[in-house]
């Protein structure tokens, strides 16, 4: 990324302690280096990845992040549910001295104020654990909100969608793409 741009965003820890908590984890058979460049470089992954609308960064910033604007279908048999969110995200690549992870706070949409951050382990034999934990309150909606983040919008539509983008990637980093 050019020096031009501006500082990385400060997104701070993943916050403990949220009503819902979805975590999708994968060993994928591929370095470190190539599932992370995939995962970072998400405004190719509606190329690779069949149910994502489009990415759209707003703002970038010198680590490869910035301000992202994202929109991905959640299917449900014959029906494709569009679901759109817009997040601030930091890149922490690998070789720095913090563990690689690419973090996310939701800053507009439904799913505002969810945090999310995608980890990357090195394993044995060239291969990489992934996890993506994603954690919230729920939607700002008196009573129904923490019921809607923990029964249908963290089980149905944050895992479908977050798992489908991990077996997604890993496939496409298992198969030598990057």
């Amino acid at each position: 990324m050019s020096t031009n741009l501006p500082a990385p965003l400060d997104l701070g820890p993943m916050p403990a302690g949220r009503r819902m908590t979805t975590l999708d984890e994968r060993v994928v058979h591929a370095p470190v280096a190539r599932i992370f460049a995939l995962a970072a470089d998400v405004e190719r992954w509606p190329a690779l990845l069949p149910h994502y609308r489009y990415v759209r960064f707003r703002e970038h910033r010198a680590d490869g992040g910035g301000i992202v604007e994202m929109s991905a279908y959640r299917p449900f048999g014959l029906v494709q549910w569009p679901t759109w969110w817009r997040s601030t995200m930091r890149v922490r690549r690998p070789g720095g001295t913090d563990a690689p992870s690419i973090r996310f706070t939701h800053v507009g949409g439904i799913t505002r104020g969810m945090e999310v951050e995608w980890t990357f382990h090195e394993l044995d034999g060239g291969r990489t654990l992934v996890r993506i934990l994603h954690v919230w309150d729920g939607p700002d909606v008196p009573v129904l909100g923490p019921a809607a983040a923990t029964l249908v919008i963290g089980p149905v539509f944050v895992h479908g969608i977050a798992s489908r983008t991990l077996a997604g990637l890993a496939n496409a980093a298992e198969r030598g793409a990057g």
